[in-house]
């Protein structure tokens, strides 16, 4: 019975983890993140409405961008420009983009 239990244990954490069941090549994301740059590789950028500092995303970590990304783009973040951007991308789009954006270090992007 624990065996059991602990093998469906195991299973299940590794389908809900969406780093480890998925790769992203940060070549392909560095290309298609480019539009990121435009607002969040900007020291002190305000976001006009509403205000705000945008904030620095080089570095994050995958699993935060990719869950992020995919909140705006189901509408669960809600913004309207990142929801826009989100919807543009697809699931490869977002773990490509994570694992660049999390390869860089803090001072960028």
């Amino acid at each position: 019975m624990f065996k059991q239990l602990l093998s469906a244990a195991v299973l299940a954490g590794a389908l809900m983890s969406p780093a480890g069941a998925e790769q992203g090549d940060p070549d392909r994301g560095r290309v298609i993140s480019f539009t990121c740059a435009g607002c969040h590789g900007i020291p002190f950028h305000q976001n006009v409405y509403p205000t705000y500092s945008v904030p620095r995303i080089g570095g994050q970590t995958e699993g935060y961008i990719v869950a992020a990304l995919r909140a705006y783009r189901s509408g669960e973040r809600r913004h309207p420009t990142m929801q826009a951007q989100g919807n543009t991308l697809s699931d490869q789009d977002i773990v490509d983009i994570a694992a660049y954006l999390a390869g860089l270090g803090g001072n960028s992007e």
